[in-house]
């Protein structure tokens, strides 16, 4: 018996159409810049392509010019792993003390997710200043103590997992919280109430009650954490000290590479945030296989 088959209402095509064109302009650059990465020695910046090698990755294997694209690469990947730990825990945290009432709550929370709106260059400039007052009373207590060693060694308290790190979590901590607060408004408190009728203790309440549960969003958590640090420009770039980050290299590269190389780079940071999302997804999918084998 065929199956029968609704029409399809006159406004589909159309926005189907648009829909394909929003995902062309979305994805489409990205895809050039993949192909690109991709060309022979002779390949420019441009198409058409020039051959097709692994060139320009070997070249970047092998460095660019001045910059130290490895150390680059491992401070984004470190800072970007502790600004993911970080986000879940305190977005848990914070999630767990708001399902009582707090005074002063509301005052927090709005406080808390007041950097969403801020223009991300301001957020810098203020972390950056702030840490440049901090430099100042530190000098300051060094020469009033007579401590020379650290007076002559010290150059400046910014850095990558101080304002740096402060600077992603201004970021990152709100998109935490809304995901984690929304997940605990949805979740039904009977669960922890069998729990402790069964004799379990707070911990083990949270442990094997709570943690299972909520745990495909706090990994959604981290994957939005690493992401945004990862990515993250305006925000480091007046708060990061003597070094730099993968995204500020990348920048400042699109200025003096004129080869493919920058394609390769690019690529290559892509790639990594691809593959933490797939990391996420994957384990997510774990937990919810591990729940329903559970639950039989």
């Amino acid at each position: 018996m065929a199956r029968f088959r609704e029409p399809r209402a006159p406004g589909f095509w159309p926005l189907a159409a648009v829909f394909g064109l929003f995902v062309l302009f979305l994805y489409g650059p990205m895809l050039t810049i993949f192909a690109l990465s991709f060309q022979g020695p002779e390949g420019g910046l441009t198409f058409p392509m020039r051959g097709v090698s692994l060139h320009w990755y070997r070249q970047l294997a092998e460095g660019l010019g001045v910059v130290d694209i490895g150390a680059a690469f491992k401070r984004s990947l470190a800072l970007g792993v502790t600004v993911m730990v970080l986000t879940v825990g305190l977005s848990l945290l914070a999630a767990l003390a708001f399902r009582k009432r707090l005074r002063g709550g509301n005052a927090l929370f709005y406080v808390t997710v007041a950097s969403l709106i801020m223009p991300s260059i301001v957020v810098s400039l203020g972390i950056g200043l702030q840490f440049r007052l901090i430099d100042t009373a530190l000098r300051s207590v060094f020469e009033h103590w007579e401590m020379t060693e650290y007076l002559e060694s010290f150059n400046t308290s910014l850095g990558l997992f101080t304002s740096a790190l402060g600077a992603h979590l201004t970021w990152t901590l709100p998109f935490g919280l809304l995901i984690m607060f929304a997940v605990f408004n949805r979740f039904n408190p009977a669960y922890e109430e069998a729990a402790r009728d069964l004799g379990a203790t707070p911990w083990q309440t949270f442990r094997h009650v709570v943690l299972p549960l909520i745990a495909p969003s706090a990994i959604g958590v981290g994957m939005f954490g690493f992401t945004l640090s990862w990515d993250e420009i305006a925000r480091t770039s007046q708060a990061i000290g003597d070094v730099n980050t993968l995204p500020l290299e990348l920048q400042g590269l699109t200025t003096t590479v004129t080869t493919p190389a920058i394609y390769a780079l690019g690529t290559l940071t892509t790639v990594v945030s691809f593959a933490v999302m797939g990391l996420a997804m994957a384990a997510t999918w774990a937990l919810r296989q591990r729940q329903k084998g559970a639950a039989r």
